[in-house]
């Protein structure tokens, strides 16, 4: 992990697209401003775990989905 300094309104660049700004400081909590593509999806983190659990129950479901259409098939040769 890279670990960088900055002050209120100074900037780091990630890549050529991506300007991440400190716009404010106050006690113990961060604002930052993000200008990216909009090709480029932005979470916080916690709702990025969250998506990614909802994309996996999703993929759960659909093998079973598929796992009970390939139990019915075998069933069709009886």
């Amino acid at each position: 992990m890279l670990a960088l300094s900055r002050k209120c309104n100074e900037s780091i660049m990630i890549g050529n697209d991506i300007e991440i700004t400190i716009l404010e400081i106050k006690g113990d909590q961060v604002k930052l401003g993000i200008n990216a593509p909009k090709s480029v999806p932005i979470y916080r983190k916690e709702i990025y775990l969250q998506i990614q659990e909802s994309n996996k129950e999703a993929l759960d479901v659909s093998l079973d989905t598929v796992d009970l259409k390939n139990l019915f098939r075998g069933n069709d040769n009886l």
